[in-house]
C-alpha cells in the first residue's frame, strides 16, 4: 500500500477565531494573495488513534517477539509452534492492513462562494460531487441521528459518516446557515465575514 500526501492549498484566515465561530468548520482562503476567494471547510474523519506508520512499527516489534518465542519453543522440541505462530501473524497483519487502508477515510466539503464541493474517501476510492449552494438541501437521510443527505438537481450525497449521530443535526444545521451565509454573501458586495450580522 502507498500513500501520498500533498499540502492543501487552502489555509486558515487569521481572523476566523474572532470572525464567525463554527463548530464543525473553519474559515479558509485559497492562497495568502489580497482579494483571493474566501470560505468554509469542513474536514470530517476516522478518529485514529494510531497512525499506519506506528501501527506498522507495533506489528514489526509483534512479529519479532513472537518469533523469539517460537523459535525457543521449536529449539525445545515443540516444532508445530512456529507453524501456528506464522498463521497467528498472518492473521494479524490482515487485520491491521485492512484498518490502515481505511484510517486515511474522510469527508471533506469546501464551500466558497455558490459552490460547494463534497469530497469523499474510502480506501482507494474518492469520489467528488459540486452543489450550486442555491439549490442545495440539507436534510436528515432517515431520521434523528441519522446521516445528513445534501441534494439538488438530481444529485445526492450522504454525508457526516465520521460524526457521532448526536452531533449530525448540529452540523446539518452549521451547513445550512454556511450555506444562507454564502448566499447571502453573493447577492452583496463583497465584505469581509466578520462584518456580516446574519
Amino acid at each position: 500500500m502507498t500513500a501520498a500526501l500533498a499540502p492543501s492549498p487552502w489555509t486558515t484566515l487569521p481572523g476566523a477565531a474572532a470572525g464567525r465561530p463554527w463548530l464543525f468548520g473553519r474559515e479558509v482562503v485559497m492562497t495568502a494573495l489580497p482579494g483571493a476567494p474566501r470560505g468554509l471547510q469542513w474536514l470530517l474523519g476516522r478518529n485514529c488513534s494510531i497512525s499506519p506508520r506506528q501501527l506498522g512499527a507495533v506489528y514489526l516489534l509483534l512479529c519479532g517477539v513472537s518469533g523469539l518465542i517460537a523459535t525457543f519453543f521449536f529449539l525445545n522440541g515443540a516444532t508445530l509452534i512456529p507453524m501456528f505462530t506464522g498463521l497467528e501473524l498472518a492473521a494479524v497483519g490482515l487485520a491491521l492492513l485492512s484498518f490502515a487502508r481505511h484510517a486515511a477515510d474522510r469527508e471533506v466539503l469546501t464551500l466558497v462562494g455558490p459552490s460547494l464541493r463534497v469530497e469523499q474517501c474510502f480506501g482507494s476510492q474518492v469520489a467528488c460531487t459540486e452543489f450550486a449552494a442555491d439549490w442545495l438541501r440539507v436534510e436528515p437521510a432517515a431520521g434523528q441521528g441519522s446521516l445528513v443527505q445534501l441534494s439538488a438537481r438530481g444529485n445526492s450525497v450522504r454525508v457526516g459518516r465520521f460524526l457521532r449521530p448526536e452531533l449530525r443535526a448540529a452540523f446539518a444545521l452549521e451547513l445550512r446557515q454556511a450555506l444562507r451565509w454564502a448566499g447571502g454573501a453573493a447577492a452583496r458586495p463583497a465584505q469581509a465575514p466578520e462584518n456580516d450580522s446574519n
